[in-house]
């Protein structure tokens, strides 16, 4: 998804003002196992996460950090790479891209982190794939969906090209979201007048321009366009541009933290047009700020409803019985299927190299190169990686906000 850019800062290559510990370290290589792996030495690896803790787009980044949690504690029940015991380490980015470039560096710094799973904001991993490919270190994102970081500046053009190596994602790219959204409202809602509004952020506008390219493509007009600005609360100017404009839908490219306070004041306004959006609109958050409001609004997000997948109940039920904070159903998922793919990869090198992991700077290159072979059933659905490092999964659901809930009335794939 999604996601929130700022301007993108000098990186940031030292930690003095951070205190942050490790969650785990390497134990001495004398020191055996108590557990069942054939006698090799017990190691303590660490995965990171990057994601909102605190503040805007939180509750869908506390998704991110126990969708993580929950991957390793099976891992470690399971035993799913015998000698070795796997931790989280989880960094807040406040959606800041200075504040994730700090964290990426914190984290390839550690030398027990072993990949890192995030960011959230499509605008914050652009300051961060840099980082973790000097490092040679695997980063992978379950909420990600601007094209540009693995396809490229160019990808619209067809001219595809991968910038890193090292960057992976788990979710479909905006590419498709945006033309899925457009055919949904044109094809299946009929409408034909559309404004169309963005945050001027990385996932924000670029899923806008996505989406309005197509409709108009199809043969809708765009009554109008404008920008807000990330935290802005007052919205009347807005709401009287789309009033004039006779618009009979209003798309938004942005998080739930501004969308939720548009639509509550142009229904207030008497402009009764449903509001529609991404990924970023997508969480029980934006339904219980916007109340009412919110009835027949509309968001596309990947995947298909977590709660209706067999194989994600027991993620469910664990993500409940724990009381876990944040909204599990938008990446909680992707992020379990994203750890996994890493600790499998972590497996797979020490496979290949007689049971015992390399040395940490070789084995962090060793994974990303097993990550690229991902191919496995996660609760998310398949996961595998193109040549692009991007999911090969790429379904995607529109829901509706019905009697107070998010309702799915549409999932399919994209072909465009």
């Amino acid at each position: 998804m999604r996601h929130r850019s700022l301007l993108l800062l000098t990186s940031v290559m030292t930690t003095g003002a951070l205190t942050l510990t490790a969650c785990g370290s390497r134990s001495d290589d004398s020191k055996k196992s108590s557990g069942d792996d054939g006698g090799g030495s017990n190691i303590t690896l660490t995965i990171g996460v990057d994601a909102p803790l605190t503040g805007q787009n939180s509750a869908t980044g506390l998704g991110l950090q126990y969708g993580t949690q929950l991957a390793v504690d099976d891992a470690n029940a399971n035993k799913l790479v015998p000698g070795v015991t796997f931790k989280v380490k989880a960094l807040d980015d406040k959606a800041l891209p200075a504040t994730g470039q700090q964290n990426a560096t914190a984290l390839v710094q550690d030398s027990n982190v072993i990949g890192a799973v995030g960011p959230l904001n499509s605008g914050v991993a652009e300051s961060m794939q840099q980082v973790f490919a000097t490092a040679n270190m695997v980063e992978i994102s379950p909420a990600n969906t601007n094209p540009d970081l693995t396809q490229g500046k160019d990808w619209a053009t067809g001219k595809k090209v991968r910038p890193f190596k090292t960057y992976f994602r788990t979710a479909t790219t905006d590419a498709n979201q945006g033309g899925f959204a457009a055919d949904y409202a044109y094809n299946t809602l009929k409408k034909k007048d559309v404004f169309v509004v963005d945050d001027k952020q990385a996932y924000g506008a670029g899923l806008a321009s996505i989406f309005k390219s197509k409709f108009a493509s199809l043969g809708g007009k765009i009554a109008g366009t404008d920008h807000v600005n990330t935290g802005d609360t007052d919205y009347s100017a807005l709401v009287t541009k789309i009033k004039q404009s006779h618009a009979d839908m209003l798309y938004y490219g942005g998080q739930y933290d501004e969308s939720e306070l548009i639509t509550k004041q142009l229904k207030a306004g008497g402009v009764n047009i449903p509001l529609m959006g991404g990924d970023g609109m997508y969480s029980d958050t934006y339904i219980k700020t916007a109340g009412a409001a919110a009835t027949g609004d509309l968001a596309t997000s990947v995947g298909v409803p977590v709660d209706t997948l067999p194989a994600a109940q027991n993620f469910i039920k664990a993500y409940k019985a724990k009381k876990y904070p944040g909204d599990y159903g938008t990446y909680g998922g992707y992020s379990y299927d994203a750890a996994t793919a890493i600790i499998k990869a972590v497996g797979a090198v020490m496979d290949a190299n007689g049971g015992k992991l390399p040395s940490m700077n070789d084995a962090r290159s060793k994974v990303v190169d097993a990550v690229q072979k991902t191919d496995f059933d996660g609760i998310a659905g398949h996961v595998a990686f193109d040549q692009y490092g991007d999911t090969t999964n790429k379904q995607l659901t529109v829901y509706q906000v019905k009697n107070g809930k998010w309702t799915a009335v549409k999932s399919g794939v994209y072909t465009g």
